[in-house]
């Protein structure tokens, strides 16, 4: 992926609300193993102002096809921010948009999640992971591009 300049989005929930497109390569460093992951995330409004973010496709590892899929919740802040939960309520990471650029850390057990948002454009943004621990080295670069409606 290359380098593009941030694009500022004052509310992260207004943003991502709607269907995406997700293209994303994950990679395990210490075995030297590629795959893929092509599918659609929706961010959908709750009647409580939370958003759901459900993502599902196909996970392609070692010459092998499944389907796969999660769950995220986003609860928007007035500030134009978000709390990222885990489906089971757990809290994930913070979510600020504003700048077009956010990092997170989140620690899970003996491992360490870093993350990195870039929102591209309007239409585009790009998330990246790396995750590090005892028994992990591990990468993910995902690619979302908003699935536009008819005559858009």
């Amino acid at each position: 992926m290359s380098e593009a300049a941030p694009y500022p989005v004052p509310d992260a929930a207004a943003y991502l609300t709607g269907e995406w497109t997700v293209e994303r390569v994950l990679s395990d460093l210490a075995a030297d193993r590629r795959g893929s992951f092509r599918g659609t995330a929706v961010f959908r409004e709750a009647d409580d102002g939370r958003l759901t973010h459900t993502e599902d496709g196909e996970l392609c590892w070692e010459g092998a096809a499944s389907a796969a899929g999660r769950t995220l919740v986003l609860l928007p802040a007035g500030d134009g921010t978000c709390e990222v939960l885990f489906s089971d309520g757990r809290f994930f990471h913070d979510l600020d948009l504003r700048t077009g650029h956010w990092a997170v850390s989140h620690p899970c057990a003996a491992d360490s999640y870093e993350g990195t948002f870039d929102v591209v454009s309007r239409d585009e943004w790009r998330v990246c992971w790396r995750t590090t621990g005892p028994a992990k080295d591990h990468s993910q670069r995902s690619v979302y591009r908003r699935r536009l409606a008819p005559g858009r």
